[in-house]
């Protein structure tokens, strides 16, 4: 029997000497307090996020998951344009007006086409009228949108100008995702923090000789936002800026019209809690909660990073951070703008009831 134990534990040893990067997953003995946040302190608004196949008989469900996480309103950033997004609206808006927003999106079809920002600005004044209240451009702008030779269409190409002028007219904010992240664009390496998540998905590599570089597609987009003074413009992801925050505030002070969310980038902030509880405070004018995925357990480690001095706890996705979260403990004046304060100020038509002053 003692050989056996003694068997049994060398190939135990055996196999923890062998293991994958993927399978090592160590828990913390650190015993510090700890504050597991469920529900959101004020009700919030999500201003990114993703909803596809709805119909009127699921709608009841979302909206219970988000009364159970204090989320009031949702937008809708997936609203497709003409017979779609009346559609989106219809089935969003009809039973629940004061829950969701939907954002258009553009057509690029015909988009050689002469006339083609004259038509993609009427499209959306149409979209509006019924019932958009705002417009997502997606990634595919600036990396995989080509024209009819094949050539790259850049971020700030001047065909759209019809359509940022548009915007600005009819006071609707543009929500904007340019790129990936930086690490996307770098060698796929050792020194590479985003290696396991290449690993397990390489198709989001972006290697010079398929995709611009990121520097290229980041400046297009900041030349975009200085071109249109008049229009509004969130910059998802954090600009892809959350592990250089203090770049992304020299924007935000030179671009008075660039607004950002906090979507899919809680690693970044949460692994920097004081320089980023400086700068929410120094931009808490400037900055919207946004999430992306819809998974309401998710939001959980939202409320955490942003609610708490909590240390040394869990992110959700490890291919997103192998590092430990710590909380900002943000005040309640600055939480109160980025959950709602700041989406009531920019998106028409909200309405403010049930948030608090």
């Amino acid at each position: 029997m003692k050989s056996l134990m003694v068997l049994f534990l060398a190939s135990a040893a055996l196999a923890a000497q062998s293991m994958s990067i993927e399978e090592y997953n160590p828990k913390s003995t650190l015993v510090v307090p700890q504050h597991v946040l469920t529900r959101a302190k004020y009700p919030f608004i999500d201003v990114h996020n993703h909803q596809y196949g709805l119909t009127p008989d699921n709608v009841d469900k979302l909206v219970a998951d988000m009364d159970g996480i204090n989320l009031r309103i949702m937008v809708n950033l997936s609203g497709g344009y003409g017979d779609r997004l009346k559609e989106n609206v219809e089935i969003l808006k009809k039973r629940y007006p004061e829950r969701f927003v939907v954002f258009a999106n553009l057509n690029f079809s015909g988009i050689d086409d002469p006339d083609y920002g004259r038509r993609a600005a009427a499209q959306l004044e149409q979209d509006v009228k019924n019932g958009a209240q705002g417009l997502k451009i997606f990634k595919n702008l600036g990396m995989d949108l080509k024209d009819g030779q094949g050539r790259r269409i850049h971020v700030n190409d001047p065909r759209f100008e019809p359509v940022w002028d548009l915007c600005a007219k009819l006071h609707i904010p543009v929500l904007i995702h340019t790129g990936e992240p930086w690490s996307f664009f770098q060698p796929w390496d050792q020194t590479n923090e985003r290696w396991l998540e290449l690993k397990q998905f390489p198709q989001r590599a972006r290697p010079p000789d398929r995709y611009p570089a990121w520097e290229a597609l980041m400046t297009e987009q900041h030349h975009l936002f200085a071109a249109h003074p008049q229009t509004i413009f969130i910059n998802a992801h954090l600009g892809w800026l959350g592990g250089n925050l203090g770049e992304l505030g020299h924007l935000m002070d030179q671009m008075p019209n660039m607004y950002t969310e906090i979507g899919a980038v809680l690693a970044e902030l949460g692994r920097q809690p004081r320089f980023a509880h400086d700068w929410f405070i120094k931009h808490q004018d400037r900055v919207l909660f946004g999430k992306d995925i819809w998974a309401p357990e998710e939001y959980h480690y939202y409320f955490r990073v942003l609610e708490t001095a909590d240390e040394y706890f869990d992110y959700y996705r490890k291919r997103h951070a192998f590092w430990k979260m710590y909380g900002l403990d943000l005040p309640d004046d600055v939480l109160k703008k980025l959950y709602y304060k700041n989406a009531l100020r920019i998106i028409p038509g909200l309405n403010k009831a049930g948030f608090p002053q």
